[in-house]
């Protein structure tokens, strides 16, 4: 028995001779990452010296057996970066990028660790071409955390929740509690000890699957489920314009060569607010190459949401050249750059991009839009763009065609997820920008191509043409700067003018409406980071509102800086963006009407005077109902009452 004792404690020794912990301190001091090396590779994270994530495991499997983070010899490098860079189309001009890093290099990969002051993230990069069979992401925290959790809505296997459209509302619940064989898509916020909040996402996805998170076993932990290579698909889905997957390879990652996998991403906040501006994902990106200063973002006016649905005019609305000019003519008087010809103008189930149905002219519309000072995007299925996107492209650029809105991936494997990296490419080269729509959480790609303006990725207000009053979009709304936002930008498509209270809402297809206020619609524009920005409704009903109509068409999509001044996940958010020497400020809260207390003094301003869109009196009855004034501030502090559901927007400088 001793001999038998003797030899288990001498294998032990042996097997963990090459055990080592590693750590690495952001440049505040705050957050401290410590690695574990020996059997297994393993990382924790503590803020002031409390944990808010507990030792949690990370690897690569190969399809030939082989472990990426296991019993592994490092070579441990450290560097520190301290840089500021500019933006071309962002939230703020300027991005501070400061961290500490740890490389780890083994003989065939490397896995890299950063520090920064509001948070922490991992990634590998291999040194050839690999095949990965699965990998393990595990997080694992300190206690039982209240989680905002975007489940994938078809209750099916894993393999049947692959296919969805990234798109629900969220569940608030314990970690401990999370639905067994339900996945969840990216970005989780939740709570952590000291009353911070944390948010799991990743950046820089560009050849590798995207990850969902699962919990089977109950514990306070959650892990990446990652979608394995399709091996055989079918044209079907919507109109004949979607892959269907039928069936997968055995791995989720097959690598040409050396490659850096994506970045496993810790957001930490002390504050709610400090999650609500957040560069934490378009920092970790891949800079941009080459000059895309031909890029111009801006406002579109969209048909689809309004359902085409015009009136005083005296020809017979649709898809039709007649309907797309009147909406050319609008956007022109409205200073608008953009129409948008969504779902129609291509003939249906054909997937082939080429074929316009004959009620339209396009070549003479696009002609028509570019006498009045306005561009066209077209709408696109993913099939049928992906058949020939180089001549689609190029022929569509040469009509003068600006951008596409691409649509209905439903996917995020590596084969769609690289898809999505070739249509910014190819879109590029031919000076055309593009909006992802029926696709996943932006990951930095608008960094990467910054042609690439804006991602669906959320439960957009298009649900309100279609949802009961069981869908709480009020909520939802004040929830996405905290969780869905946190990611990069999205296409809500705000802008209704037909408003509900949350007793007179009702789905109507045909003449949708929103749920909350007016001056709801108008904060989004400024709450919501999108470059490129819809504007849902019809232009009828925008030329019965012109107040609304203006300051909609007139508000910026990108900006100089942004500063979040106070929020509560699922409560309230109050925001602040610059363009030039004018500042937006703008509110939103959810069902319980508010006072919103909102102090300037950060934005350096103090005395002021400007112009403010708030819930009017009786908002809480006409959900419609708002006032506009002229306002001053006093020693840079007021007050704004926001009805159920409500908003405002508060214009200063000029």
């Amino acid at each position: 028995m001793k001999r038998i004792l003797l030899f288990l404690s001498m294998l032990l020794a042996a097997i963990t001779a090459g055990a080592k912990d590693y750590t690495l301190s952001s440049p505040d001091g705050r957050t401290v990452v410590t690695v574990s090396s020996g059997n297994e590779l393993r990382w924790s994270v503590t803020r002031d010296g409390v944990p808010v994530l507990m030792p949690s495991h990370l690897s690569l499997t190969l399809s030939d057996g082989t472990l990426y983070g296991g019993a592994d010899r490092f070579k441990a490098k450290t560097f520190r970066v301290s840089e500021t860079f500019a933006t071309p189309l962002y939230k703020r001009a300027q991005v501070e990028n400061n961290y500490n890093e740890l490389r780890l290099n083994a003989k065939k990969y490397q896995v890299i660790f950063r520090a920064y002051n509001d948070g922490a993230a991992y990634r590998f990069e291999t040194f050839s071409a690999v095949t990965v069979k699965d990998e393990t992401a595990e997080f694992s925290f300190p206690e039982d955390a209240t989680a905002w959790i975007p489940y994938v809505r078809k209750k099916a296997t894993y393999e049947g929740q692959f296919f969805n459209s990234f798109e629900n509302t969220y569940s608030v619940q314990h970690i401990s509690a999370w639905e067994k064989d339900r996945i969840a898509f990216l970005p989780v916020t939740m709570t952590a000890p000291g009353g911070r909040k944390i948010c799991i996402t990743e950046a820089d996805l560009l050849n590798y699957p995207g990850m969902y998170l699962g919990n089977e076993d109950g514990e306070r932990r959650v892990h990446g489920v990652f979608a394995r290579y399709p091996k055989a698909e079918r044209q079907g889905g919507h109109n004949n314009l979607q892959w269907i997957v039928e069936t997968r390879e055995d791995y989720i990652y097959r690598g040409e060569g050396p490659e850096a996998l994506p970045w496993r991403v810790l957001i930490i906040a002390d504050s709610d607010k400090e999650l609500a501006e957040s560069d934490m994902v378009y920092r970790l990106a891949k800079p941009s190459e080459g000059d895309y200063s031909w890029v111009r973002p801006g406002k579109v006016a969209w048909d689809w949401w309004n359902d085409w649905n015009l009136y005083g005019v005296d020809f017979k609305t649709g898809v039709n050249t007649e309907t797309y000019k009147y909406y050319i003519d609008f956007a022109s008087s409205c200073g608008v750059g953009y129409v948008i010809l969504d779902e129609g103008w291509a003939v249906n189930k054909k997937a082939d991009l080429m074929r316009i149905v004959p009620e339209i002219d396009l070549p003479e519309l696009a002609r028509y839009a570019e006498s009045k000072g306005v561009r066209l995007v077209l709408w696109a299925g993913y099939a049928a763009f992906e058949k020939d996107m180089d001549a689609v492209c190029r022929h569509y650029a040469e009509m003068g065609i600006a951008g596409w809105k691409v649509d209905f991936m439903d996917r995020d494997d590596q084969k769609v997820v690289d898809f999505y990296r070739r249509v910014a490419e190819t879109a590029a080269k031919y000076h055309q920008f593009v909006d992802f729509h029926g696709a996943f959480k932006p990951t930095g790609l608008t960094r990467t191509y910054p042609n690439v303006l804006n991602f669906e990725g959320v439960h957009g207000l298009e649900q309100m043409k279609w949802s009961g009053k069981e869908v709480d979009q009020v909520t939802y709304d004040v929830t996405i700067p905290f969780t869905r936002l946190v990611a990069g930008p999205a296409d809500y498509t705000q802008g209704a003018m037909r408003n509900a209270t949350r007793d007179n809402y009702r789905p109507v297809n045909s003449e949708p409406m929103s749920q909350g206020t007016r001056c709801r619609q108008l904060a989004e524009y400024v709450v919501f980071d999108a470059p490129f920005t819809m504007l849902c409704d019809s232009p009828s009903n925008y030329l019965a509102e012109p107040e609304c109509t203006a300051f909609i068409a007139g508000v910026p999509t990108v900006w100089d800086e942004t500063r979040a001044l106070g929020g509560k996940i699922g409560e309230y958010i109050l925001m602040a963006r610059r363009s030039g020497g004018c500042w937006y400020i703008a509110g939103m809260n959810a069902w319980e009407p508010m006072d919103m207390e909102i102090d300037l003094t950060p934005l350096g301003i103090g005395n002021a005077s400007g112009t403010l869109f708030r819930d009017g009196a009786n908002a809480h009855r006409a959900a419609k109902d708002y006032r506009k004034e002229t306002v001053s501030i006093s020693e840079g502090r007021t007050k704004v009452h926001l009805a159920p559901g409500g908003g405002f927007v508060l214009i200063l400088g000029s």
